[in-house]
């Protein structure tokens, strides 16, 4: 049974007091010592347990899981009917209005409305779903868009205990040392041509039987998709999110015209993980399918396709498409491997949840602009979304490089 601090503490005293009066034996100088031992490494157990659980309660508090919307209210349906009229009108009603009145921080004054919960997990699921890698790395969801800040510990792998004679003291070993990680939210927008609004003429929205909602939430949400999931790949981390291959010096797998991706580049990935990632379950590929197609030519050295194709699909589905036991992620913002000398990050390995973090700010909004083209009896859809995404744990996944 493992002893809490109370009973190290209660067993420490005992000794004390059962020689009161008296110095105490070897037996008892050498029990009192492996004892204070204990106690110490009790007392650093649950500080570590409770700044850990402190870390997790704030993380809940200030994060959703993705796609997860408040649960139906009263009057839901009301204000979808409202939001459609709005959208085939671009004119406000009192049900919208009264949704203005409610939510009216960061709604401009010359129009644009919070979407409800249905068009705005629409929007976002499209935008998710998009690029692929956004499924399968952490997300967190945040009603505003304020910044998120916390402190991650720095690796520590290099420090180790050692060996001291007796009466001696440790020459070695280094303090604990934090780095801080902040998140803010960066905005995009989704329109049409040119920078212009997307535009739909007033019969087709007009027409009863047309999903304007539907319509509207898929293209929007596409066109902030593509380039959302070109920085979750590879954004600068300057004025946009940071990319998660950006700045990594990858695995190199093959180079060279004459070279070739081999049987072996794949198990140097998989390996340059570290174990204790690996174990967690959750180890996946990510890279876009002009690779995919690659590496399906390839064999191991039994000639046999690495790659393995069940009935499913492929981004994770069970039963899907696995290189060397793990799921493939699809997402074509991954560079091809390069037909040149250039050396590019063209996927990565690894635990990717814990990785790379994607935060993104609840409110989306879109304005409905009815007067700009009436002479052309078209409406003009703007959106906006805010979204940033950075490294998290650069030891949990790898990235892989090639050049032929």
């Amino acid at each position: 049974m493992t002893k809490t601090i109370e009973d190290i503490q209660d067993a420490l005293t005992a000794i004390l007091d059962g020689a009161e009066g008296r110095d105490l034996t070897d037996e008892e100088v050498a029990t009192f010592e492996a004892l204070e031992g204990e106690l110490t490494e009790a007392q650093a157990k649950r500080e570590r347990t409770e700044a850990l659980r402190a870390r997790q309660a704030e993380r809940k508090a200030i994060a959703t899981p993705a796609l997860i919307v408040d649960p139906p209210k009263g009057g839901d349906a009301q204000l979808e009917a409202a939001f459609v009229a709005y959208l085939r009108t671009g004119r406000e009603n009192a049900d919208l209005q009264q949704l203005r009145a409610a939510q009216s921080e960061g709604t401009p004054s010359e129009g644009g409305f919070l979407v409800p919960d249905e068009v705005r997990r629409k929007i976002v699921e499209r935008m998710v779903a998009f690029g692929g890698l956004a499924n399968v790395v952490d997300t967190i969801t945040t009603d505003n868009g304020n910044n998120i800040s916390w402190l991650n510990e720095s690796d520590d792998t290099a420090n180790r205990g050692e060996i001291v004679s007796e009466g001696g003291t440790f020459a070695g070993g280094a303090d604990l040392a934090f780095s801080k990680t902040s998140l803010g939210a960066y905005s995009y927008m989704a329109g049409g041509a040119g920078g212009l609004p997307l535009r739909i003429s007033r019969e087709l929205v007009q027409d009863s039987a047309f999903d304007i909602v539907g319509r509207v939430s898929r293209k929007l949400g596409e066109r902030m998709a593509r380039l959302q999931a070109e920085h979750i790949v590879d954004g600068t981390g300057v004025s946009e999110p940071q990319g998660i291959v950006t700045g990594l010096t990858g695995v190199s797998t093959f180079s060279g015209a004459s070279d070739a991706l081999v049987y072996a580049d794949l198990l140097n990935v998989i390996h340059s993980v570290d174990p204790a990632y690996r174990g967690s379950g959750r180890c996946r590929w990510a890279f876009n399918d002009g690779f995919l197609e690659h590496l399906r030519g390839v064999l191991d050295t039994n000639g046999r396709p690495l790659v393995k194709d069940a009935d499913a699909g492929i981004n994770g589905e069970p039963g899907g498409t696995s290189l060397l036991g793990y799921p493939i992620t699809i997402d074509q913002a991954f560079s091809n491997h390069s037909a040149t000398s250039a050396t590019v990050n063209y996927g990565v390995f690894g635990d990717l949840t814990e990785g790379y973090v994607i935060r993104r700010v609840r409110q989306i909004e879109l304005l409905v602009n009815p007067y700009s083209r009436m002479a052309n009896r078209q409406l003009e859809y703007s959106a906006w979304a805010r979204m940033d995404a950075l490294q998290q744990n650069t030891n949990a996944y790898v990235a892989i490089t090639g050049t032929a």
